[in-house]
């Protein structure tokens, strides 16, 4: 068996965003010459996230209005994780709530997605550089 590892890195300038990053991961499968394994596809910062879903705006709109309702970034004093001089609370929840990592398939060289199925990688607090580990094992 195989291994592969690569680390993608991103600067959001924005807060919060939804980056499709399904070619990223596909390219490093490429790289790593397995057809046969998994990728496993992870945020490696707790305030980002990976996730599969459709690559539709309005439901990253929906994206945005739901976890802004589960856990609104303001006022930043209603989090007790923020009395520590921080004001990212939200993006902790937000992300527990996206999940932390996909795992997805390698079959004939490529990523066994459904019709419609994009790894997204989900920033909730941005702003500064962050990464993402692709890890691939196989053969």
């Amino acid at each position: 068996m195989k291994s592969h590892r690569k680390e993608l890195w991103f600067d959001v300038p924005t807060r919060r965003a939804f980056l499709n990053i399904t070619r990223d991961v596909e390219a490093c499968l490429r790289e790593s010459t397995i057809c046969e394994g998994l990728v496993l596809v992870n945020a490696m910062h707790i305030t980002a996230s990976v996730f599969i879903n459709d690559d539709e705006s309005g439901l990253h709109r929906d994206y945005e209005t739901f976890l802004e309702r589960i856990a609104p970034h303001a006022p930043i004093d209603q989090y007790r994780h923020n009395d520590t001089g921080e004001d990212n609370a939200d993006a902790h929840i937000k992300r527990q709530l996206m999940g932390r990592e996909v795992v997805v398939a390698v079959t004939d060289g490529a990523l066994d997605l459904g019709p419609w199925e994009q790894i997204f990688y989900g920033e909730f607090d941005g702003r500064r550089r962050k990464r993402v580990l692709v890890k691939i094992i196989g053969e």
